[in-house]
């Protein structure tokens, strides 16, 4: 999700390539979590925390909630509804959030939307841990069903694919889903096959289609239903990386490798691991390496555990823009973002997010053991996103998209309601595991708040400080000596004299022949046209002020950026250019604003950021960095 400076919107967005190769793409990173979902969501349902009768009612009940919940949540709401929600191609929550607080401006209910969006993104972490872990173990444990005695194996070489998965990141998630795509269509082929060839002794398993049998399935025994709500939303895990990876292959890739190739193939297998349960009940230890004959268990085990490795790559790719946005958006401190393309735009790779999600994955595996156990754990983080997500769905709905009051309500309601239901089947959970995404949202929800909300109150004490630009150029213009070149003084206002500046004529009592204050803005888009990048403004004597705009989802290159004015007296030559950046050491106080336990981790977080040099990419040898002390 990088774009040069420069970059016109839009490129990179698959708009080069080939629609059938981007649908191919996104088969391979997209629904590779979703796709995967047949190796565990049946078997949790009949043999997980809240067993159920292998017979016809309860077998015929779960297909029908399955098929429902597959149609409702990602088929309508999903690939219909939300991925309509782009911020100029852009998915995901911090993008649905960005594109709201665009149209509505400051409004009374501006915060409460916001962090709604905020909290839907640490949900979101928390999914980007389980998926890899569950994935991964619930294929090595086919080994189990090929010969019994591998179960010590299990979590050795679960542990070592994960590691080898998190160390080929930083190639790229192009050539990760040029790898992934063919073994991808391979997979749903044999997904598909599988379902067929045990559909063909009980056709009439395709009448779980029809939605009498969830309705009896709730009539029979409305407890165990409910409860069984839990496991069967394992099916849909995934959903929320459709919109999240949205801005890779655009909307109209995934919507077709969704609807022509992952939902048949998807459901024709469930529906045979159904079938297959019909006729042997004690199968549902593990239906889906049960399906195939004695000879191919071991091909499948292999087959289903490269497509695991695929399904971690989505929501890590995920993780990866929705860091982005983040830290552009100003919930993140700036941070490492390498771009392993250069013209695809989502493309990038962030370290310390990669690293993190390898340790916390390989903790989780050690912790539970085994998928059942961690399927307790799977769902919350994922109903509950999908819960937030219909939430902002009915605001953009309501004010930004202006739908009949009607029409928005029914809908909004619809899938507030569906997916609150399923969110509450997997409340029961928290005690068996569900506290786990719990708490990574709880860490990263923290962290993002104490960012956004550190930030306001640095501009806030900034700003009361603040000396008037003009009356600074009439006090120092002609009693401070000038000296040849152009200085650029960052700035985190677009008012005032920076901290930099002030420091500058205190302490080196010199002034440059021109002197430019420089703010770079992110603007709630994700790229901006090359015109009106740039606003500028002259004060004389050799005084401007710049701002530079960007999308959240661009690099921010400043040096390549200046290259194009020409308002500022001539152009801006790296030769002839110093930059004076302020580095503020800031020091926790009972002032109001925030506890001091957040504002020690906020001081902690600034000290740990990248450095402003090598995120807008200064030039090392030209940088002049000028130190102080604030209270926050």
């Amino acid at each position: 999700m990088n774009a040069q400076v420069g970059v016109a919107p839009g490129h990179g967005h698959g708009a080069q390539e080939k629609l059938p190769m981007l649908a191919l793409g996104a088969l391979g990173v997209v629904f590779g979590d979703i796709g995967t979902s047949p190796l565990y969501a049946l078997k949790e349902s009949f043999v997980g925390h809240h067993p159920l009768a292998v017979d016809p009612p309860h077998i015929y009940g779960v297909l029908s909630l399955i098929f429902w919940t597959m149609t409702l949540i990602v088929t309508v709401k999903y690939v219909f509804i939300v991925m309509r929600a782009d911020n100029d191609g852009e998915g995901g929550s911090m993008a649905l959030l960005a594109l709201i607080s665009r149209r509505l401006g400051e409004t009374r209910w501006t915060p409460a939307i916001a962090m709604l969006g905020v909290l839907a993104t640490a949900l979101f972490y928390g999914d980007a841990i389980i998926t890899p872990a569950i994935s991964v173990l619930s294929a090595v444990e086919g080994l189990t069903i090929v010969n019994p005695g591998m179960a010590d194996w299990v979590l050795p070489i679960a542990i070592a694919i994960l590691i080898g998965l998190f160390l080929i990141q930083r190639f790229g998630t192009a050539r990760v889903g040029t790898l992934f795509g063919p073994v991808m269509v391979v997979y749903f082929l044999v997904l598909a096959l599988l379902g067929i060839a045990n559909i063909l002794p009980h056709p009439e398993i395709v009448t779980i289609i029809n939605p009498w049998w969830a309705v009896n399935f709730f009539l029979l025994d409305p407890k165990l239903a409910f409860l069984a709500l839990g496991s069967v939303v394992l099916a849909v895990t995934g959903a929320e990386a459709l919109y999240a990876d949205m801005g890779h292959f655009g909307r109209k890739a995934i919507s077709i490798a969704w609807l022509y190739a992952a939902f048949p193939c998807l459901m024709l297998n469930y529906m045979g691991q159904a079938a297959l349960l019909l006729d042997q009940p004690g199968a549902a230890e593990n239906p889906f390496f049960l399906l195939a004959p004695d000879w191919a268990r071991l091909p499948l085990v292999i087959l289903a555990t490269l497509a695991t490795i695929i399904a971690s790559q989505a929501v890590i790719s995920g993780a990866f823009s929705v860091t982005q946005q983040a830290v552009q958006l100003g919930f993140l401190p700036r941070l490492r973002i390498l771009h392993t393309s250069a013209s695809a735009a989502g493309q990038i790779y962030v370290p310390i997010v990669n690293w993190l999600l390898l340790i916390f994955v390989i903790l989780l595996v050690l912790g539970f053991g085994n998928s059942s156990d961690l399927a307790a754990a799977y769902g919350i983080a994922v109903t509950g996103t999908m819960v937030i997500t219909a939430c902002m769905l009915g605001v953009l709905t309501f004010t930004v998209w202006r739908w009949n009051p009607i029409l928005a309500a029914l809908a909004t309601g619809v899938f507030v309601a569906v997916d609150g239901l399923y969110f509450a089947s997997n409340v029961t959970k928290i005690p068996d595991g569900g506290w786990f995404p719990l708490l990574v949202a709880a860490i990263v929800f923290v962290a993002l708040t104490t960012w956004s909300t550190g930030r306001k109150l640095v501009r806030r004490h900034l700003q009361e400080g603040a000396l008037d630009l003009d009356l600074f150029i009439a006090s120092t213009a002609h009693s401070i000596k000038r000296v040849p070149g152009t200085a650029i003084f960052l700035s985190s206002t677009t008012e005032g004299v920076p901290p930099a500046l002030l420091h500058n004529v205190k302490h080196n009592k010199v002034l440059h022949q021109r002197n430019i204050i420089l703010t770079v803005r992110t603007e709630r888009v994700p790229l901006l046209p090359l015109d009106g990048r740039i606003a500028h403004s002259e004060h004389g004597h050799g005084f401007h002020r710049l701002t530079l705009r960007h999308g959240f989802m661009e690099e921010v290159d400043i040096p390549a950026a200046l290259k194009t004015v020409r308002e500022c007296g001539g152009p801006i030559t790296v030769v002839e250019t110093s930059y004076f950046l302020s580095r503020q050491t800031l020091i926790p106080s009972s002032r109001p604003g925030m506890a001091i336990w957040r504002e020690k981790l906020f001081a902690w977080m600034v000290r740990n950021a990248e450095s402003p040099m090598d995120f807008f990419k200064l030039p090392t040898n030209r940088v002049v960095e000028l130190g102080s002390q604030l209270e926050i």
